[in-house]
């Protein structure tokens, strides 16, 4: 029997199985998985290598920058299995891909005499 968590484990169970117990990254994170066919290769309680650390996907959204609030909002068919590592990076890019908020605002209190 594969692990899985004590609170939202029908919830956990439902995108694990959707997923083949893979995480779903297809590169978002910025490595394109050549190994995995495109997608990241790690598996629920799988281990990162042959001598690696053991690997507990998540159930997040596919927008990995969404919030808390949004994401215990979603239903299971909208969100998929991530390893951590995958989503800690997809989070990264996407947080680097944002508008800079100062360069938005430019001008915005600029007072003319």
């Amino acid at each position: 029997m594969k692990s899985q968590p004590i609170v939202g484990a029908a919830v956990f169970a439902t995108v694990m199985q959707a997923s083949g117990h893979r995480c779903q990254c297809t590169g978002a994170c910025g490595n394109p998985h050549a190994k995995g066919g495109g997608r990241c290769p790690h598996e629920h309680d799988g281990y990162t290598s042959k001598h690696g650390r053991r690997v507990r996907l998540i159930a997040a959204p596919a927008d990995p920058l969404a919030s808390t609030v949004t994401a215990a909002s979603l239903p299971p068919a909208e969100l998929r299995a991530w390893c951590p590592d995958c989503h800690t990076a997809a989070a990264r890019a996407a947080k680097r891909q944002l508008p800079d908020p100062l360069a938005d605002q430019c001008g915005l209190f600029d007072l003319e005499h």
